[in-house]
């Protein structure tokens, strides 16, 4: 997938592809009840800067946590204070990928079986966050279990536990027909493999309408090197090209439920620049109108 971009890159916008993968599925893991509460909100409150007048979101159930960007959201949590629940379809891989911790519970969740049995792995939690994405394989509808249905089965199951907090990591040109981006390589290519970015965006307005306090995270392409430059954040529907490192696009997602009430009901855009100057996640979410 990455050299068929590159190579359609050479003449057209540039987002890497390499980077790109919103497209980390989730493990599958299973087993320990951990009491996380207490010791995550006196984490969190005693956290600096923006977690100062964060609600006090205690426990954080983490879907496609062992993937390239999942798992780095999952250490960031625990490094803020969180009790994190990682759901994973493979606990053999969660043990040995993520951090051992206290704090950290094993849960097999497999965001395609149905909603139920989610609904059960999910119990408990104060607010989910969603870094699934497909893995290439020979089904053309993985795209669509996946980033599709796989978050709407995630959706309804926060509705049926009481889960009233969502963060969807999903990515810049979702929308891209309607951005007039049809021509854009990314677009093309990323399309090409099971319309990945359709399903992301039908995803997408399931979330929207589905009463759930929630903040979308488009990011660009992902890459895997640290940050190199500063977070540019955007309103939905405006970014078409640029990349940003996988460890930012946690960083956001974690501040996202740190700063609920700058961050809810939106939709933002994120990609990084050298010549950007380096605002506060609070602020930059505070910038972004509410969908």
């Amino acid at each position: 997938m990455a050299t068929a971009f590159h190579t359609i890159a050479a003449a057209r916008p540039r987002l890497p592809l390499a980077a790109f993968a919103c497209l980390c599925p989730g493990p599958r893991p299973a087993t320990r009840k951990l009491s996380l509460t207490s010791t995550a909100a006196s984490t969190v409150d005693s956290a600096p800067a923006s977690s100062s007048d964060a609600k006090k979101t205690t426990t954080v159930f983490v879907a496609g946590s062992t993937g390239r960007t999942g798992k780095r959201v999952v250490e960031k949590l625990l490094e803020r204070g969180f009790g994190v629940v990682a759901g994973t379809t493979d606990v053999g891989r969660a043990r040995r990928s993520l951090p051992q911790d206290p704090n950290l519970q094993l849960v097999r969740a497999d965001v395609m079986e149905g909603t139920d049995k989610l609904v059960d792995a999910i119990r408990g939690a104060n607010a989910v966050v969603c870094a699934t994405g497909f893995r290439r394989s020979f089904d053309p509808f993985a795209p669509w279990k996946v980033d599709n249905f796989g978050t709407v089965n995630l959706v309804e199951a926060c509705r049926k536990a009481g889960v009233t907090r969502f963060i969807l990591i999903s990515s810049i040109l979702v929308n891209g027909a309607a951005m007039g981006q049809l021509l854009n390589s990314a677009y093309i290519v990323l399309n090409l493999f099971g319309l990945v970015l359709v399903a992301k965006l039908q995803a997408e307005k399931h979330i929207r309408s589905s009463g759930i306090n929630y903040t979308i995270i488009r990011p660009g392409g992902l890459t895997e090197q640290p940050p190199t430059g500063n977070i540019v954040m955007e309103p939905e529907d405006i970014l078409y090209e640029g990349s940003i490192s996988r460890q930012q696009v946690a960083e956001v997602a974690v501040e996202a439920l740190l700063c609920r009430e700058e961050s809810s009901y939106k939709v933002v855009e994120i990609v990084t620049r050298a010549e950007a100057h380096n605002r506060p996640l609070k602020d930059l979410f505070a910038s972004i109108k509410q969908s």
